[in-house]
C-alpha cells in the first residue's frame, strides 16, 4: 500500500453524516489506506460526532480549525453546502500558504457515493461547487 490519505470531513448534517458513516466503513471493511483525521459539525452532541470523538477523531465546532492541521490533511470533504466557508476555506488556505490540502465539494462525495454501491442515493443539500 502506498501512502495513507488523510481526510477531513466537514458538515454532518443530512448529506455529511449519511456519506461519513458510510465512507468509515469502506475505509474499515475493505483496508483502504485512508485515515479520517478530523470532523466538523454544529451538533458536538449527535451521534455520528460522539462516535467519531469515541474514536479518538478530533470533532470541531468551527470547521476552519480543520486548517490549523495544515498538511496533515489531504483532502477536505465540505459538505457543509455553504459557499461562504468554502470560499473562507480557500482562503485560509491560501493565507496559511497550505498548498497540499485540497478541498473536495459536495460532487464529489456523489462521484465517490456512485462508488460505494449503495442502494440509495446520497442526500443533497441543494448546493455544489463553488
Amino acid at each position: 500500500m502506498g501512502k495513507k490519505i488523510k481526510v477531513a470531513i466537514l458538515g454532518l448534517g443530512s448529506v455529511g453524516e449519511v456519506f461519513s458513516e458510510n465512507f468509515l466503513e469502506k475505509i474499515q471493511e475493505e483496508h483502504i489506506n485512508v485515515e479520517i483525521v478530523a470532523v466538523a459539525t454544529r451538533q458536538l452532541d449527535s451521534p455520528v460526532a460522539l462516535g467519531f470523538a469515541h474514536s479518538n477523531v478530533p470533532v470541531y465546532e468551527d470547521a476552519l480549525k480543520v486548517i490549523d492541521l495544515g498538511e496533515k490533511v489531504d483532502i477536505i470533504f465540505d459538505l457543509t453546502g455553504s459557499a461562504e466557508l468554502r470560499k473562507e476555506l480557500r482562503i485560509q488556505l491560501q493565507a496559511t500558504n497550505n498548498r497540499h490540502t485540497v478541498i473536495a465539494p459536495e460532487v464529489f462525495a456523489q462521484l465517490l457515493w456512485s462508488f460505494f454501491g449503495e442502494s440509495t442515493d446520497l442526500p443533497e443539500s441543494g448546493q455544489s461547487g463553488y
